[in-house]
């Protein structure tokens, strides 16, 4: 029960922290909250949870918030601002990769009690590493590609601005979940755990894309409210 609570504080959080960063300092404050995400969300989601009595991963809520991000941009700022979150994003990981990797290869002193800890935490961040940037570039690039595709369709029109958001997330959502959940877990997990991941992880990836309905609107009005 009381990780279910907080999963859905944990998604209030993230999504109203994307529109505060955004309302404080605009352009950046979203490029700055990709950065923090790709990095937070890869140690989360070395963490193996139950949400409402379903095995998942700690860091779904985060992760998901980075879709909203692009989706702001996209619809605020145009592609090209888009994609720029998406490389800060790929940037981010690999940094956090080599340094992570380069910290274990430090041989560790007779006072130091950290060592054993971050060997197994970090011991699993290249796969997952690995797996995050297979992932964020295959459902970033459909995300933001999506996004556009759908305005193109419908034209800037804001009531049928729920349609880019979650047609876009959904599809995008789905090919993340599959492809880092494949590369990340296949092999580590016996077949039942892995599939239970792989469903959740989508099931409460989705719920995140479609709470961040509202704070896509609200975005919507803050660009309008002369933030930048």
């Amino acid at each position: 029960m009381l990780n279910s609570v907080l999963f859905f504080v944990a998604v209030v959080f993230y999504l109203s922290a994307v529109i505060l960063a955004y309302r404080l300092f605009g352009e950046a404050g979203l490029y700055v909250f990709t950065a923090i995400s790709a990095i937070l969300a890869n140690i989360q989601v070395c963490k193996n949870v139950d949400i409402l009595g379903l095995s998942t991963t700690a860091g779904n809520a985060l992760y998901a918030a980075s879709f909203l991000v692009t989706d702001i941009l996209s619809e605020n700022h145009g592609k090209k601002a888009a994609k720029k979150a998406v490389y800060i994003g790929i940037f981010t990981t690999i940094v956090f990769l080599i340094g992570t990797q380069g910290l274990l290869r430090f041989t560790p002193n007779e006072n130091d009690i950290m060592d054993a800890s971050m060997q197994m935490l970090f011991g699993l961040v290249p796969r997952v590493a690995i797996a995050s940037i297979v992932g964020y570039i295959c459902s970033q690039t459909i995300d933001v590609t999506l996004y556009h595709f759908i305005w193109k369709k419908t034209g800037d029109n804001e009531k049928m601005l729920w349609l880019r958001n979650c047609g876009s997330t959904l599809l995008s959502q789905a090919v993340d979940t599959i492809v880092f959940t494949s590369v990340a877990f296949w092999g580590v997990y016996n077949i039942e755990v892995f599939l239970s991941i792989l469903i959740t992880t989508y099931l409460f990836k989705a719920i995140v894309a479609f709470c961040d309905t509202p704070f896509v609107y609200l975005a919507r009005k803050v660009k309008r409210g002369g933030v930048e």
